[in-house]
This record gives structure tokens, C-alpha cells and sequence, in this order.
């Protein structure tokens, strides 16, 4: 009678390697979940490679690092523990190995014990076979990533807004994130594709891409019926896609400006950051902007004191003063890369658009509702 698989593995490797690993996949665990088998971490030996996965049904991660395989098989242990345990041996070896109900760590002379969870019980990530994909530069993804996924809604009300839209037609693909006070949208080019994409990505997973896209092999992103999927050589990641149909962005974004100003980012950036220290103090962040004679001045005032910032702008249009959340407008100025910005308004009640100063066929677009002061 043989032993279940779980009875049999036993593997070396290194701790800097196993330490990162389990870093990786340890950003999907689950936590405060009824469920225990979704705070576990799978370990899978096999070919000399050893395979960390963790899951919360929502966001799947996959890791392969190569490994010295004595033994064949796989084990599911307390992740948290596990995690927090390598993170304190990356220089050193690591045996580990299953003797009877325990998983055993043996690092130098010392040793460390885990319980098993089932095998059986852990779910399995999905397996995306005949799927619709894209190829994109890591920095390219990365970057559109980051320009957009920070606009989307954090609160349950509206579950589609928690998600970025990416779509993908004829090579361009465009993501839009929005919470309904503001927007970010941005292109970039991909490198191949098999088909047409429209899908909406939870935030949470998106930001777990970028945080592990490096190098200059392109990604393959995977689409197929509920799930994405982006491959990184040794490491995928599979998230569950939202379901539902996303707002119609297109008919938010204004297309005429009454005024539109040119701005350093520098100076704008610089002159808001300080503006934003007092705003900080009122509830809605509140900052005001007037544009007049070739300069924008930034004022907030609070109960802890006012402050006036004076920058030097290109002004097209009627003079204008509007006020907004200071965090918006910092929150894109953060992830702008221009010199320049265009900054446009239709009036004062309505969004403004913050665009390159430059053409770049709409590389990117970060629009913010104006805060209505009595």
C-alpha cells in the first residue's frame, strides 16, 4: 500500500530562494477567512524544483525555484508561520520533510515543526487552456498599471468600480479606473495578440502584477471565460475577473475647456504637497485653485492656519477658480512622468482633465470632480 503523497516529499534549498518564494505567494493568502485551507501555502516537489502556491479564491499565486528533490511530493502548512519562519533563514540551507502528520524544517542543528493541512481540501488554481492572450513589455504593463489602478474604489457599494477595465483593440490597451469622484485612464502598445480583450480586474490583483513585473522578457496575459492570467516565467498569477458591465467612461471625459493651463509638475507638485500638509485638516482635503494673469494660486484654509502657493502657468481661456481634494490631484501627480501637464476645465462645477503637456495619443488621462464650496 503506498503512502499518499503528502507522506513522501523531502527537498533542499536555499533560504534566500525559498525566503522571496514564499514572499511572492504569500500576498495571496487569505486572512479573516472561515475557511483555514485558504491560510495555508502549498508546497509541491517534483523535476528538482520546488512550487509555492497560495490562493483566497479571489487572487492565485505560483512560484517555482529549483531545488535539490529527494523525495517527490507536496504539503500544505500554515502560511503565515511559514512565511515569517524563512523570512529569518535566507542564508542557509534549508532540508524540509514530511515524518509522519508534520512537515519538519531543519535548518543548521535546529529544527522547526509544522502541521499538515489537507492536499485534498486546497483549491487548485485555474488552468487557462485555449484562452485569449496578449504580450506586453513588463515596464509597459507596469506602468499602465500604476497610472490607473489607484482610482479604483475601495468600498463594497458598487463592487464593478473595485476592479480596473482593461480592453484591449487592435494592440492598444487601455485601462480606466474609476470611484466615481475620479478617473485614470491610460494606453500602451502591446506586442502581439490573439484576439480582442474587454474584462475588469480586481484592483487588489493588479497591484500584486506590478509589484512582481521585472526584467525585459515579455509577459503573456491569458484571458478565458472568469479568470486572468499572467505568466512570469516562474511565477503566474491567476486572479477571478468581476463580473458586470463597467460604467461608460467615455461619456464622462468633457470635450470642450472654457480654460486649460500649462504647468511644470514639478512646481504644481511642489507648491500642492505643502497646500496639502494644512489641507489635510479639513474633512474634504479642500484645496482652491485660481488661474489668472499667467499664474495659479493655491490656497487652503483651515481651522489650523492657511497657506498661499503662487505658480507660474500658461493660461488659454477665461480666468477660473475651483476647488478639489488636494489627495486626488496629489495621488496623480505621483504617478505623472511629464515635465509638463495640461490642465483643463470646463467650468467651475465640472472635472477637470489633467493630460501630457505633449501629444502622445492619450498615453494617459486623469480626470477629478471639483468639490462644490458654499
Amino acid at each position: 500500500m503506498s503512502l499518499p503523497p503528502e507522506r513522501n516529499m523531502k527537498v533542499l534549498v536555499q533560504g534566500i530562494d525559498l525566503s522571496e518564494a514564499a514572499s511572492r505567494v504569500g500576498k495571496a493568502l487569505g486572512t479573516r477567512t472561515i475557511n483555514p485551507i485558504l491560510e495555508g501555502i502549498k508546497l509541491k516537489a517534483e523535476n528538482n524544483t520546488l512550487t509555492l502556491t497560495a490562493t483566497d479564491l479571489e487572487l492565485g499565486i505560483e512560484k517555482t525555484i529549483n531545488a535539490d528533490v529527494a523525495l517527490e511530493g507536496e504539503a500544505v502548512i500554515p502560511g503565515k508561520l511559514f512565511l515569517d519562519l524563512v523570512a529569518r533563514l535566507k542564508n542557509t540551507a534549508i532540508e524540509m520533510g514530511i515524518e509522519g502528520s508534520k512537515l519538519v524544517v531543519k535548518y543548521m542543528e535546529n529544527k522547526m515543526e509544522f502541521a499538515l493541512l489537507s492536499v485534498d481540501e486546497f483549491p487548485a488554481l485555474a488552468k487557462l487552456e485555449n484562452a485569449d492572450w496578449f504580450t506586453i513589455h513588463p515596464n509597459e504593463f507596469k506602468d499602465l498599471i500604476t497610472k490607473t489602478v489607484f482610482s479604483a474604489a475601495t468600498e463594497d457599494s458598487r463592487p464593478i468600480l473595485k476592479g480596473c477595465h482593461l480592453d484591449l483593440t487592435d494592440k492598444t490597451l487601455t485601462a480606466v479606473a474609476l470611484d466615481g469622484y475620479r478617473m485614470s485612464l491610460a494606453k500602451r502598445q502591446v506586442e502581439k495578440a490573439s484576439a480582442g480583450i474587454s474584462v475588469v480586474v480586481p484592483a487588489r490583483s493588479l497591484n500584486e502584477v506590478a509589484a512582481q513585473l521585472e526584467g525585459d522578457e515579455p509577459v503573456v496575459v491569458s484571458v478565458q471565460k472568469n479568470y486572468l492570467m499572467v505568466d512570469l516565467i516562474h511565477t503566474r498569477l491567476v486572479t477571478r475577473l468581476l463580473e458586470g458591465d463597467f460604467i461608460n467612461y467615455k461619456q464622462i471625459i468633457p470635450t470642450e475647456a472654457q480654460t486649460t493651463i500649462t504647468v511644470s509638475k514639478a512646481q504644481f507638485d511642489e507648491a500642492l504637497s505643502r497646500a496639502y500638509l494644512l489641507a489635510r485638516g479639513d474633512r474634504n482635503n479642500l484645496v482652491r485653485l485660481s488661474a489668472s494673469g499667467n499664474l495659479l494660486t493655491i490656497t487652503s484654509n483651515t481651522d489650523f492656519g492657511s497657506i498661499k502657493e503662487i505658480v507660474p502657468v500658461g493660461i488659454e481661456g477665461v480666468d477660473i477658480t475651483i476647488a478639489f481634494n488636494a489627495k486626488y490631484f496629489a495621488d496623480a501627480l505621483r504617478v505623472a512622468d511629464d515635465e509638463h501637464l495640461k490642465i483643463a476645465f470646463e467650468g467651475a462645477s465640472k472635472p477637470a482633465i489633467i493630460r501630457p503637456d505633449k501629444d502622445k495619443g492619450e498615453s494617459f488621462l486623469f480626470l477629478i470632480l471639483p468639490v462644490r464650496v458654499l
